[in-house]
């Protein structure tokens, strides 16, 4: 008979699991509001995986856009832009671990779950759950995520990247920056051969992106800052356009374009468009509202695609590029779990280029 009691659970996670302590260090999410919201807790319990679940060992987790605005609760929503809320329009339930992007060993799974996976290097889909093959409950967001030295999730979570030539720290770059980027590309239907803009290149999504599609064999136009230009030019573009230097009308047309901008540019960047032409947006970090002419749209069999992170299908590529070192993510820094607020306050800076990563 089946032992259902906490005691019970207990002695066959040990039985299937690296021995581990029964608390660990996790920064505590426990408000809507700036970083005095994240206690640093060190008797957190260690979550212990029930029938199909695992526990993995983080050994990093990137710092994101996502898990600050969510702390903010920056969402808002349809009737009230300035709602106090998370992406799915309702507040976050709290205490709460954030921390989207995880990378890390697996130590532990429950009864249902092959136990070949302790011991494999992974990282973890951020998609919790899906509807209709789009993401709808997310780590860090409505389930607790990698900001703390263990991570319970799903068995259908875990990607073996065991052998990558990227480091633990690289590797947790890659789920939400390189798994929205490689959903773009596919949204977008971008394949070998075709020319394509990137606007925001130096950025977590649009270097992510830039990598992506080299990796496809596209060839890439990288529109940049004349600060970061070096940096871009390392990546094998085809060409750099400058941002307040160089006129998006003086690109040649492109057969796609992968924006994370928005603002004032979106509607030229739609005019570098061939005929049949695709735009796939994925940000508005230079303002989300956007003036379109639709006649440049229409008459010229042009596409705007609107994507949020991936499909499971996507993330399984990610994984396949992680093995086969596709991609090269640039970390910029690394901090200790401890110091999650100094990291956020400087990825609001934007005084980098690559990613952040905290260290458990």
């Amino acid at each position: 008979m089946r032992d259902d009691s906490i005691t019970g659970r207990f002695a066959t996670w040990q039985a299937r699991s690296v021995s581990e302590p029964r608390v660990m260090t996790a920064a505590v999410t426990v408000g809507h509001g700036g970083p005095e919201c994240i206690e640093i807790h060190h008797d957190w319990p260690t979550p212990t995986p029930m029938d199909d679940q695992a526990v993995v060992r983080v050994g990093a987790a990137a710092v994101n856009n996502t898990d600050i605005w969510s702390r903010l609760g920056a969402y808002g929503t349809a009737s009230d832009p300035d709602a106090v809320v998370g992406w799915k329009g309702v507040p976050l339930d709290f205490p709460r671990i954030q921390g989207i992007d995880v990378a890390g060993e697996v130590i532990a799974v429950g009864s249902g779950v092959d136990d070949t996976w302790i011991g494999r290097q992974v990282i973890v889909d951020p998609a919790a759950r899906y509807d209709h093959g789009h993401p709808a409950d997310v780590i860090g967001s409505e389930v607790d995520g990698g900001f703390a030295q263990y991570h319970l999730c799903t068995a259908l979570q875990l990607h073996d990247v065991t052998g990558s030539p990227l480091s633990t720290a690289q590797l947790a770059c890659l789920p939400t920056a390189y798994g929205t980027a490689l959903g773009m590309v596919n949204r977008a239907e971008c394949v070998a051969g075709e020319r394509v803009i990137v606007t925001g290149a130096s950025g977590g999504v649009g270097m992510a992106a830039v990598q992506v599609l080299i990796n496809r064999g596209c060839s890439v136009v990288a529109r940049t800052s004349a600060s970061k230009r070096d940096v871009i030019a390392e990546l094998d573009v085809a060409e750099i356009s400058v941002r307040d230097v160089d006129e998006i009308a003086a690109l040649d047309p492109a057969d796609a374009v992968v924006d994370v901008v928005g603002g004032d540019e979106f509607a030229p960047l739609i005019d570098r468009l061939r005929d049949g032409g695709r735009l796939v947006t994925a940000g508005a970090i230079a303002g989300p509202v956007v003036s379109l002419d639709v006649r440049r749209l229409y008459l010229h069999h042009r596409r705007i695609i609107g994507s949020t992170m991936h499909t499971p299908d996507d993330f399984a590529e990610l994984a396949a590029i992680a093995l086969s070192g596709g991609v090269e993510p640039i970390v910029a820094d690394t901090s200790p779990l401890t110091e999650i607020a100094a990291a956020q306050s400087r990825f609001e800076r934007k005084d980098f280029i690559g990613k952040l990563v905290l260290i458990p």
